[in-house]
């Protein structure tokens, strides 16, 4: 195998080939990071880059690999989103705003690292992570590998964008309004928020919000991901397992009235289910009412009560974006009260949008209600017209970071100008597994890693 397409073949297949000696980790990292030099002047998925760095951990592991050990990950390249702590640096948060440099590695970190990951660099997100695409006034546009005019999407941008054009085995990303999934449909490749809490953080983030996850090429990357950082849950296994005959409920029934939803889109959803069907799976056309305007208007008052959080934790609030500056001072403005009552409806609202999984194992659903947006494409739009833009082309993600339940983003295609489309996979509480093994069912059916993007630059 050429470095090329060991590029490209994911962090699984990477470390296969590395434990079998047909490659070393410092000529695969020197081919990232030679790829990244190339690229990503263009791309602007990284943050940061740690080339010395990278190159020595790799020299490491192959000596450690000569040596007779063996890790997961050992000497496999990754990356990771930058509201990550990595011990001597800022945890920057897609911002300007922030100095404080953070004492330790954060677990995730901690854990890939002591699996034998090589981190080569910290990856973009939009400031504190509010917007569905990775763009700001200071750093500049992520553009999509596929399209360097479309996003790759948000607020995991640099992730997937890394991920989608090979400059990475796989990178982990964080959930707090589809952030995972949002960008990973948005660049043709493969994402999941676990259950909350199923992958630790140091803290609760967002009022719980927020879950961490993989963005990888392959269903395979991202379990064996997930083994590193939650072990003891044999995804690898339920990876590579036959899911058996399930019961999959699918939905186009956006979480608000009045939400249209993109024909590609649509056709996305009902070819997977028709894919799924013919793989032998009980699939059945399901809307269910999940408390759509109360539940859907309780996540608008946490997420803008969650900006006013974020904002007042950097180090410089005057050094944020106008726009970021605007959505938190919406956020104070909410009174206590309805901030209160958002957060008292999560346990109410979790058991009932729970009620489809006592008939059904899976719930399908589109990820995005369009096609990747273009760069800048609501720069001009006000505030709260952009938020409520945002709103309808997430619509179908933000009930499950409330629920906690997992759900995947899985690729289902292109549009017609070679975009890619994806659907979304839900599970029950703690139903990973499910996901995966559906979700790699789905691959290897009809297998998305064949056709890789037309890189910018």
């Amino acid at each position: 195998m050429d470095l090329t397409d060991a590029c490209f073949a994911g962090a699984a297949r990477q470390a296969e080939l590395l434990r079998a000696g047909e490659l070393t980790s410092r000529d695969l990292v020197a081919e990232c990071l030679r790829r990244i030099d190339a690229r990503d002047r263009r791309l602007n998925a990284f943050r940061l880059v740690f080339a010395d760095r990278a190159r020595a951990e790799a020299a490491e592991a192959d000596a450690r690999r000569a040596r007779g050990e063996d890790l997961p990950l050992l000497g496999v390249p990754v990356a990771v989103k930058e509201d990550l702590a990595i011990a001597g640096l800022p945890t920057t948060n897609g911002t300007a705003a922030v100095e404080k440099v953070a004492a330790a590695d954060s677990r995730i970190v901690a854990r890939l690292r002591a699996a034998g990951a090589v981190v080569v660099g910290r990856t973009r997100m939009p400031e504190l992570g509010l917007w569905p695409y990775t763009e700001s006034s200071w750093a500049g546009a992520t553009r999509n590998p596929w399209s360097a005019g479309h996003s790759p999407g948000g607020s995991s941008g640099g992730s997937a964008a890394a991920v989608a054009a090979g400059l990475v085995g796989a990178a982990v990303g964080t959930d707090g309004a589809g952030s995972v999934r949002i960008p990973s449909a948005c660049t043709g490749v493969f994402g999941l928020k676990p259950h909350r809490d199923h992958v630790p953080l140091d803290e609760q983030v967002w009022t719980g919000l927020v879950a961490a996850g993989p963005i990888a090429r392959h269903v395979r990357d991202a379990a064996l991901l997930l083994d590193v950082l939650a072990p003891g849950h044999d995804h690898t296994a339920a990876a590579t397992a036959d899911p058996g005959r399930l019961r999959i409920a699918v939905s186009l029934r956006p979480w608000g009235p009045g939400i249209p939803i993109a024909e590609e889109v649509r056709d996305a959803v009902l070819d997977t289910a028709s894919l799924l069907a013919d793989l032998g799976h009980d699939v059945v056309r399901l809307d269910p009412e999940m408390r759509d305007v109360s539940g859907s208007a309780a996540f608008a008052a946490r997420y803008l009560h969650c900006a006013a959080i974020s904002e007042a934790a950097v180090d410089h609030p005057d050094r944020l974006d106008a726009r970021t500056r605007r959505v938190a001072a919406l956020g104070r403005a909410l009174p206590g009260g309805v901030v209160r009552r958002a957060l008292a409806q999560t346990e109410p609202l979790t058991t009932h949008a729970n009620r489809v999984f006592a008939d059904h194992d899976l719930l399908l659903t589109p990820v995005l209600t369009r096609p990747p947006l273009r760069i800048a494409e609501w720069r001009r739009r006000p505030t709260v017209a952009a938020l409520l833009a945002a709103s309808r082309m997430t619509t179908f993600l933000h009930l499950w970071n409330v629920t906690g339940n997992p759900a995947a983003a899985v690729p289902a295609g292109h549009t017609g100008t070679g975009l890619p489309l994806a659907v979304q996979l839900v599970g029950p509480p703690h139903g990973e597994n499910t996901v995966l093994a559906t979700a790699a069912q789905l691959e290897r059916t009809r297998p998305w890693t064949d056709r890789r993007p037309p890189l910018p630059g």
